[in-house]
């Protein structure tokens, strides 16, 4: 089985998983929102299935497919040493526009009359 950082590295597969993070799909609603055919859906679901990413169920004549988060934590525990990097940049950048704003609220005021 392809390790997850195989799975997500195919960037139809993550546009899959970024439309079932938000709700769940069927065949046909990834086929139309991507704009890919039915067969190639079809193949990158079942790679998603098999590596556990999704899980999926019957309703009435369709097969409904929904995210499973527990590979994505795998990923998360990988990316956790690397957080402090960006973590500094927003930091950085949190106080740049705490300054913009204060430098904003210090300009001169116009006076009323």
């Amino acid at each position: 089985m392809d390790s997850v950082f195989e799975v997500i590295a195919e960037p139809n597969r993550r546009a899959i998983l970024s439309l079932l993070a938000n709700s769940q799909q069927s065949v046909g609603d990834i086929e139309r929102q991507l704009g890919m055919p039915q067969p190639t859906v079809s193949k990158h679901l079942r790679v998603l299935r098999e590596a556990g990413f999704v899980e999926s169920r019957v309703d009435a004549q369709r097969r409904l497919y929904r995210l499973r988060p527990e590979p994505l934590q795998e990923v998360d525990a990988w990316l956790d040493p690397f957080r402090r990097f960006w973590s500094a940049h927003v930091d950085a950048l949190e106080r740049c526009l705490d300054d913009m704003e204060q430098r904003s609220r210090t300009k001169v005021k116009p006076r009323r009359h």
